[in-house]
Parts: C-alpha cells; structure tokens; sequence
C-alpha cells in the first residue's frame, strides 16, 4: 500500500500520530502485529486519563481507534521486519505486505517482561503498572514481584496506599539505586521475601494464592494477596529499525522532545523511546507531535 505516513504499532501513541496526520491531510496506515490498543486493553479500569472519571483501558484503546478509522486511518495487521530508505521515502517490508510510505512514526511500544507462572491472570488481579492501578487495592495486602529499581520504587508507593506490601525477589541483592533501597529498608509495611520466586498462583477467598519456591533450596511458601504487581523490566520493540535510528543500551531509540530520528522522515512516539515518564497521557503527547511533525516533514519534501 502506498500512503503519506506509515504507522508502526496501533497503541495509544500510534493512534494518536494517526489522527494527528490525518488530520493534517495525509493518507495513513497503520501497522500492528498484534491487538490495537497496546498494553492499557489489559487494564480493566484507567482512572488517570483526562477526560474520563473511569474507563476500561479496552474501552478507551476503542474509542481512539474508532476516531482514527472515522478519519480514514487505514491498518493493517502484520509485523513490519524492516525499513529501506528509497529515492521516494521508506519501503517497508512485514510478514506478509508491503508498504511504501513518505514518512513514518515509530511507536512499537514495549513489552513487559511477562511472568509465565501469572500470565493467565493478566488484567484480573495481576497488573504491570503500580501508578496505573495501585488505587484498585487501597487498604489490602498486595506483592510486587522484582528487584530493580522499578520494583522498589513501586512498593515504597503501593506502601502509601495499601495495608502491607511483600516484595518478592529471586535473590537477596537488590539492583536498586541507594536512596531508592535506603526507603525500602525503612519501611515497615513492606515485607521482603528474598531468594523466592512465583512458581505458580491460583485464585482463593476473592484475591489470589501466590505459591513461592525458594532457589536457595529452604521451605517453600505460600502468600495469600488481593493482587500481584509484576516488575521485571521491559523489553523495547525496536532491533528491526536500528540501521536507521539511534538505540540506547536497553534498546529504546534516542529521540529529544521534536521525536527526530537520526534519519530524516523517521519519528519516535510512546513508551519505545528513551524517556523518564511512561503514561498514557505522555504517549498520546509523543503521538501528537509525531503525527505532526511527519506531517510538516512531507510539507517541506
């Protein structure tokens, strides 16, 4: 297919470059290689967005993609495995199609780094984000699993909200900065379950039974929780795209706020690019500026 601006990835990020672009008159596709939405479909409520008291993170992934496709927002489902840059602009080649665009937005997201043994509970009482859905627990016992600085950093905030916190990590060191770890080590509602890991988990008395075993070969446990916080590092989509764009060590592409890449016609949006905050409301920012920074690129062609 031929457009304007391609879209890689259909999360809130791409979606919103999508309308953005339309908006200014470019024809565009979009390209997900799996649900539109991303990550927040596993939300089941999504209370810190503007503009809605509360909202199902499937519900609002819908009402944005259903303003892109009133737009004339194209997509396709396929994996885009490479971009080439040509004398008209980008081809890029998936699974599956062929697209060739005059600019593009990368927003492929990330990945959580899932936890097999609580996959099927995903969005039923086991979340990715603390910030997202801490406040569903208000009051209740919950464990976050991890040791770096994302896991420490949302006990001490689930600290704040709920009855008791345990925190489970496979080992005894934690990869946390020491400010970060100062403020754990001081916080009595936070129950540390060192050298333990998830080996599986089952739903009991309304919230969940987590089975613990230990990998220092002592007695396993048992741990009964309203929900489990998984925080194990996330994994950016992005190894296809890095002849034509900067990666940092983890692998998000470096971008500054105008979301250029180092190759003219190729922007950045959303949780796949180098930042501090990793929101809704932040990838729908990124989305706007790169929806509208592709544009004016084609303007000036």
């Amino acid at each position: 297919m031929n457009c304007d601006i391609a879209i890689i990835g259909a999360g809130i990020a791409g979606m919103t470059a999508a309308i953005y672009a339309a908006r200014a008159g470019k024809s565009v596709v979009m390209i997900e290689k799996e649900a539109v939405g991303g990550q927040i479909t596993l939300s089941p409520r999504v209370e810190n967005y503007p503009g809605f008291k509360e909202i199902s993170g499937l519900d609002l992934a819908d009402n944005v993609f259903n303003q892109a496709l009133s737009l004339g927002v194209n997509l396709d489902v396929d994996e885009v495995r490479s971009i080439e840059k040509t004398d008209e602009g980008f081809k890029l080649t998936g699974s599956y199609t062929e697209h060739t665009a005059k600019a593009v937005v990368i927003a492929t997201g990330l990945k959580h780094r899932r936890l097999e043994a609580a996959a099927a509970f995903e969005g039923e009482g086991v979340s990715y984000c603390a910030v997202c859905d801490g406040m569903f627990y208000r009051g209740k016992t919950v464990a976050v699993v991890g040791g770096g600085n994302t896991a420490v950093s949302d006990a001490l905030y689930l600290a704040d909200i709920c009855e008791k916190v345990y925190l489970i990590h496979r080992r005894s060191g934690y990869r946390a900065e020491k400010a970060v770890l100062d403020r754990l080590l001081a916080n009595e509602k936070i129950i540390r379950l060192e050298n333990k890991v998830i080996d599986s988990m089952e739903n009991a008395d309304g919230g969940k039974l987590l089975h613990l075993k230990d990998t220092q070969g002592g007695a396993d446990t048992d741990v009964a929780v309203a929900g489990l916080f998984v925080a194990l590092g996330h994994i950016p989509q992005n190894d296809a795209f890095k002849d034509l764009v900067d990666l940092d060590e983890f692998g998000f592409v470096r971008a500054g706020e105008e979301l250029l890449t180092k190759t003219p016609g190729i922007f950045v949006a959303g949780d796949c690019r180098e930042k501090t905050v990793r929101q809704l409301t932040t990838a729908a920012s990124d989305g706007a500026s790169a929806g509208l920074a592709a544009a004016k690129y084609i303007d000036n062609l």
